[in-house]
């Protein structure tokens, strides 16, 4: 959609007509709006509330600088120097045009009267100390305030004024808001699902249901030349035991292997004294015990299925082709339940 930005263009009058003129035809082959009250002579209340009404409506504050300083109010300062505060007062975004030299400035447009001097160098040592650009003359000034301009609106965007035959009707605008109101639902009802298992899960094993593994235990090889004694056995666990065990660690995500090696030291820690009984009984030293692998993918394929695991989508380098698994939303609720402390009521002291 097309915007057109309105800019405030401020400045004494009589001393800058050549400097407003370039300024203003500037502003037009930008398909800016300008808008300058060098029409007032801002002499009294009323007529400092329409400029200000009309600052307050632009979107972009330009004030040009020249040899004077300008009409004062009753409180003695200048009305430029009012408008100028005033912009940045309502955060408007504002640039300066200072004159580069100001002693080219000819005795006929700069300040013969001590006092109005004085307040012009005063007034322009606060400009200077905001956004501000130099000009050589009025035709310099043009092309300054075309580029200053354009870098104004890509680094401070305002929201500008479009064609009213661009705005949607009021039948677009009752069903922006209804779809609003669905989306805010769909939100809700995500965040309430993320809470309970998936609809069509209710068939397959999950949570405390025990479910056997298989595994392979190895002994220490007593020579280079003999192979270790291997010993193929199972152990029982639940899917909640399992995924405790591994969900922390995909948090953030894990490799497969990473995801491997965690699910196996849960199976050892479950083997281990069993097997190293049964390796001493047959006069082996018990060394490790391996989950099976396609055991393991069975556990993998059950985690993806109860929407407690997702791959990781996250971009990395061409050459790294691992597969990496994060938590879903599901998974990271279910994740909390289990390893979550719980509160534990404690008992009251008994006075002795």
């Amino acid at each position: 959609m097309e915007k057109k930005y309105q800019v405030f263009v401020s400045s004494t009058f009589t001393d800058l007509i050549e400097e407003r003129k370039e300024v203003i035809q500037a502003l037009l082959e930008l398909d800016c709006i300008p808008v300058g009250m060098e029409m007032f002579p801002a002499a009294d209340e009323d007529q400092w509330s329409i400029i200000k009404k009309l600052i307050d409506d632009c979107d972009y504050y330009i004030l040009i600088v020249g040899g004077r300083y300008g009409s004062v109010s009753p409180t003695g300062i200048g009305y430029t120097q009012m408008e100028y505060d005033y912009a940045i007062e309502k955060l408007i975004p504002t640039i300066s045009f200072l004159p580069r030299d100001p002693l080219n400035i000819i005795v006929a447009k700069s300040d013969i009267n001590e006092d109005a001097r004085k307040k012009l160098s005063a007034f322009k040592d606060i400009v200077q100390k905001k956004l501000c650009k130099f000009y050589e003359n009025p035709k310099d000034l043009g092309s300054v305030v075309s580029r200053s301009l354009i870098t104004l609106i890509k680094t401070k965007p305002r929201p500008g004024w479009v064609r009213a035959s661009f705005l949607p009707s009021q039948e677009a605008n009752q069903e922006i808001l209804n779809l609003t109101r669905t989306i805010e639902k769909l939100k809700v009802e995500l965040a309430l699902n993320a809470s309970n298992p998936p609809i069509g899960t209710e068939d397959l094993s999950n949570g405390d249901e025990y479910e056997l593994f298989n595994f392979q235990a190895y002994s220490d090889a007593k020579g280079l030349r003999q192979s270790p004694h291997v010993i193929t056995g199972s152990c029982i666990l639940t899917w909640n035991e399992i995924f405790k065990e591994v969900s922390p660690y995909m948090i953030n995500e894990c490799s497969d292997k990473e995801f491997y090696s965690m699910v196996n030291k849960l199976v050892q820690r479950e083997v281990d004294e069993k097997m190293t009984k049964e390796f001493n009984k047959k006069g082996f030293t018990y060394s490790r015990a391996l989950l099976l692998s396609e055991d393991f993918q069975t556990i993998k394929i059950q985690f993806r299925a109860l929407n407690l695991i997702t791959e990781s989508k996250r971009k990395r380098a061409i050459n790294d082709d691992v597969t990496y698994w994060t938590l879903t939303k599901y998974g990271d609720t279910v994740m909390t339940r289990l390893r979550a402390i719980k509160i534990i009521k404690k008992r009251s002291r008994k006075s002795k």
